[in-house]
C-alpha cells in the first residue's frame, strides 16, 4: 500500500481504441453518438483524435488508432502532478508501459492500460446527447485478478467512491461530482486477459437510444434486463445501460 499523498484527478477521458484501419469509422460513429465534432488527427501516425463538444463544454472522449489487437477502451487521468500520480500507481502495483514527455502510459496489476496526462483546466462536463451519455469505462477482469484490481483502483483513487455494484460481479469506482467518466470493474466468469469496453447511461430510454445507434450503423448483439450489448461500426462491443445519464447511478424506484 502506498504511503504517498494522493494526487487528485482533475478530469477524465474515455478513450475509444480501435484498429488503425477502422479509425475513421470509429470517429464518425462516436462523434455522431456524442453530438461532437472530431478534431484534426494528431500524433506521429495521426493516431489520436478528440471529440469536441460545443456550448463551452470540455471534451471527455478521445479516439485512438491502435497498431495491435482489436482495441477496446481505456481511461486517461488528467492531473496536476503526472510524475506523482505515476509513482503512486507504481507503488500500488501498476507498471509503466511508456514514459513520454509530460505523460505516462501505465497498466494496472491485471494489465488494463491507463494514462496519466496533464490537466489543462478542463471542468465543464458535456451534456446528455440523444438521450444518453458516454460516462463509463467497464474493465472486464479475470476472476484470479479481480480482488487485487478492486483494491488497486480503490487505493489509487481514494477520493472516489468505490463500492459493490448492483450484481456480485460488479464493483463501481465513481468519481467526485463533475468528473465525466467513471469505472466499472466486472469479474468475468472465465480466465482470459483483461479488456475494457465503453458504457453509456440511457435511463429508461434504452430502446430509443438503441434505435438511434442502429440508424448510425451499430448492430444489436444481446439484449438483457438492465443493459443492451451493441457492436459499433468499427467492430467493437459496447453497452447501453439503464443508469441515469445525469447521475450515472441506477434509477430510483418511485415511492410507494
Amino acid at each position: 500500500m502506498s504511503s504517498r499523498t494522493p494526487v487528485p484527478v482533475r478530469w477524465t477521458y474515455a478513450f475509444v481504441d480501435r484498429p488503425a484501419e477502422r479509425f475513421r469509422t470509429a470517429c464518425a460513429f462516436w462523434t455522431a453518438v456524442t453530438g461532437t465534432t472530431p478534431s484534426a488527427p494528431r500524433g506521429e501516425r495521426e493516431e489520436f483524435g478528440t471529440l469536441l463538444p460545443g456550448g463551452g463544454a470540455d471534451a471527455c472522449v478521445k479516439v485512438q488508432a491502435v497498431a495491435d489487437g482489436a482495441g477496446g477502451a481505456h481511461l486517461d487521468f488528467a492531473v496536476e502532478d503526472v510524475p506523482g500520480f505515476s509513482r503512486a500507481a507504481t507503488d500500488l502495483g501498476a507498471r509503466t508501459v511508456a514514459a513520454h514527455d509530460g505523460w505516462t502510459v501505465m497498466s494496472s496489476p491485471a494489465g488494463q492500460v491507463f494514462c496519466a496526462v496533464p490537466w489543462h483546466g478542463e471542468s465543464v462536463r458535456p451534456p446528455v446527447v440523444g438521450g444518453s451519455r458516454l460516462d463509463q469505462v467497464s474493465v472486464d477482469v479475470p476472476p484470479s485478478a479481480y480482488d487485487a484490481e478492486v483494491a488497486f483502483w480503490s487505493a489509487l483513487l481514494p477520493d472516489w467512491s468505490a463500492r459493490p455494484g448492483s450484481l456480485p460481479e460488479f464493483h463501481v469506482v465513481a468519481p467526485p461530482p463533475g468528473l465525466p467518466v467513471r469505472i466499472l470493474l466486472q469479474r468475468l466468469a472465465e480466465e482470459r486477459p483483461v479488456s475494457a469496453h465503453l458504457d453509456l447511461a440511457c435511463g429508461t430510454g434504452i430502446d430509443a437510444v438503441r434505435a438511434r445507434h442502429e440508424r448510425l450503423g451499430a448492430s444489436l448483439v444481446a439484449p438483457a434486463r438492465h443493459w443492451t450489448v451493441m457492436r459499433d461500426p468499427a467492430g467493437a462491443l459496447y453497452c447501453l445501460t439503464g443508469r441515469d445519464p445525469e447521475t450515472g447511478g441506477l434509477p430510483v424506484p418511485p415511492a410507494g
